[in-house]
């Protein structure tokens, strides 16, 4: 075997640092501990659920790996940057850049309020922008650097009673997708993941109903519903050198419900 062909490790993150916003569950939690296990030292964030993200944190530290727990309102004024500067404080810089944290609220279009809808601009739209303008100078000097976005199946399945979330996917992809041309001489890559029905526990209570249950999955051409481990393995991929020629693409996670 050829020792150069031996030697590569596309999948390899050691010594890449991460942010993963909305880590301290279901998908952003599996992304940080997959971003871990290949290597990363990761900074799991929350907006409340200390707990939960501290137990992951502990995860990813048991795997060797330096990790930190950062508890910032991405709805508040300077929410991104708490996150963003508790991020380098825990280590040094950040080279992975995962945008997950996201705000749903389900009610009829016709009866959202003012304060609904600024609080999912801001922690959908907002925020990520900010994390942008704050991540993303120091990977284009450092000429290397990966972003992830979240977005949703909902961006071509618009759930009727949840239209500014699905409208602020919509924005948030186009934000990613805009900025890859201007990224990519820098050796920034950046994505969009797009999920479909994935179990975690913003779903349960909707799933819990056996008849709606079915009629989503009814929907899936797979057939069955994502984990949240079917979202990490995209991630890794987008997020290593095994991605490093992909980049301003949008990517679907759904098992075919968006066709």
């Amino acid at each position: 075997m050829n020792p150069a062909a031996a030697s590569f490790a596309p999948f390899n993150l050691t010594g890449r640092r991460a942010l993963v916003t909305g880590s301290s569950r279901g998908i952003g939690a599996a992304i940080a501990t997959a971003l871990a296990g290949a290597g990363a030292d990761v900074v799991i964030h929350s907006t409340g659920n200390g707990e939960q993200a501290r137990e992951i944190s502990a995860r990813i530290a048991a795997g060797g790996r330096r990790t930190g727990v950062v508890q910032a309102d991405l709805a508040a004024d300077d929410g991104a940057r708490l996150a963003y500067e508790g991020a380098v404080a825990a280590l040094g810089g950040i080279d992975i850049l995962v945008l997950n944290a996201s705000v749903q609220t389900r009610k009829s279009w016709l009866e959202f309020t003012r304060a609904d809808v600024d609080r999912q601009v801001a922690v959908n739209y907002r925020s990520s922008l900010e994390l942008l303008q704050l991540a993303a100078p120091g990977m284009m000097a450092g000429k290397w650097g990966r972003i992830v976005t979240l977005g949703s199946v909902q961006e071509v399945k618009p759930h009727p009673e949840m239209l500014v979330y699905s409208s602020l996917k919509h924005a948030q992809t186009g934000l990613a997708l805009g900025l890859a041309r201007q990224l990519a001489p820098h050796g920034v890559t950046i994505n969009n993941l797009a999920p479909g029905v994935i179990q975690t526990d913003r779903n349960t209570a909707a799933l819990a109903d056996a008849a709606y249950a079915e009629k989503v999955r009814a929907a899936i051409p797979a057939g069955f519903f994502g984990e949240s481990a079917d979202c990490a393995g995209a991630a890794l991929l987008l997020c290593s050198d095994a991605g490093r020629y992909i980049t301003g693409q949008n990517l679907f996670i759904d098992g075919g419900l968006g066709l």
